[in-house]
Formats: C-alpha cells, sequence, structure tokens
C-alpha cells in the first residue's frame, strides 16, 4: 500500500496528548537516498537547532547520545527505504540511549526495512472501504458526510473514489 503512512504518522506527530509527553520531536524524511551523516545531522538540527560542522560519525554519535540522554523525543523517520542492516545499526546506536520514554515512528513500503528496524510487529494500512473514500471525498470537498444535499456531485464523486481505489490520496 502507498498511501496514507505519512498522514497518520503526521496525526500522530501533531497530536497534542502526544506533543505534551515529550521533550522534543523530530520529523526525518529519509527516502530512498539514505546516508547516516546526513540523517544524523538532521536529527541533531531538529533537536537543539544547532549541527556540527563535522562528517565524524563517531563525533555526531557522541553529540546526538549528549542530547537525548537528557531529553524524551518523538522521532519520525518517514519514507525509509533503505534495508542495510550495518547502515541501520549506525543510525540507531545513538538513538537508543535517549532518555526512557523516547520513541520512534518509522514509515516504510519495504517489508524488509519494517522486519529490520521493528521491535513492534508492523501496522499494515488497508485501503478504505468504497463507502468510506466517498465519505472522506464528501467531507474534505463539500464538509459533509455524503453527497446527499449535491446529488449533480454524487456521480463525479463516485467515479473519483474508483480511481483512487481505496487510498486516501489525491488521484491523478
Amino acid at each position: 500500500n502507498s498511501g496514507g503512512k505519512t498522514t497518520l504518522a503526521q496525526l500522530v506527530y501533531n497530536d497534542e496528548k502526544v506533543a505534551g509527553f515529550f521533550d522534543s520531536k523530530a520529523w526525518i524524511y529519509v527516502s530512498e537516498d539514505f546516508d547516516v551523516i546526513k540523517v544524523m545531522k538532521a536529527i541533531l538540527q531538529s533537536v537543539n537547532g544547532g549541527v556540527p560542522d563535522t562528517n565524524d560519525l563517531n563525533l555526531l554519535h557522541i553529540k546526538l547520545k549528549e542530547e537525548l540522554s537528557v531529553k524524551k523525543i518523538l522521532f519520525v523517520l518517514d519514507d525509509f527505504w533503505h534495508d542495510n542492516y550495518v547502515d541501520w545499526t549506525s543510525l540507531i546506536l545513538p538513538l537508543e540511549v535517549g532518555k526512557s520514554g523516547s520513541k520512534i515512528i518509522i514509515t516504510t513500503r519495504n517489508q524488509n526495512v519494517a522486519k529490520m528496524t521493528g521491535t513492534l510487529p508492523a501496522y499494515q494500512l488497508k485501503e478504505l472501504a468504497y463507502d468510506d473514500c466517498l465519505s472522506v471525498l464528501a467531507h474534505h470537498s463539500l464538509g459533509r458526510e455524503n453527497f446527499d444535499g449535491h446529488p449533480h456531485l454524487n456521480d463525479i464523486g463516485k467515479e473519483i473514489v474508483k480511481k483512487c481505489k481505496g487510498l486516501p490520496l489525491p488521484c491523478r
């Protein structure tokens, strides 16, 4: 399934109750172009607003460990594709020493990544049912639960929902 993962993670990340539980949050878009140093610098930027002027992995590990040992942080690693265990271990090493209660959410379409990175079973997003898709479309386009008050838009809405195939994303 290619839709909804980032949206679901954003809902969790932006929830007020969730935000109040953590000292800091970091949202890192990873994608296919994975670079351990780049991701670690992005985490540091999110956590303390500064990035060390170094590409030395050990120094970045030390800096991250210092920051994370005193803060409870929510990390989202969004659209993680890279399934190299050595690179993953290098990235996660300083994150594991984070203050108790810190959490990492990873969104991915790659089942190997989910198996390699997960300490909990992966949550598989399923396509929405047809009627649910129609309701979501009506809500976002009309601010209503359905197209009952706009029968002239009902057929167009149904065609859009068919094209979306159960994914809560804009269709092309």
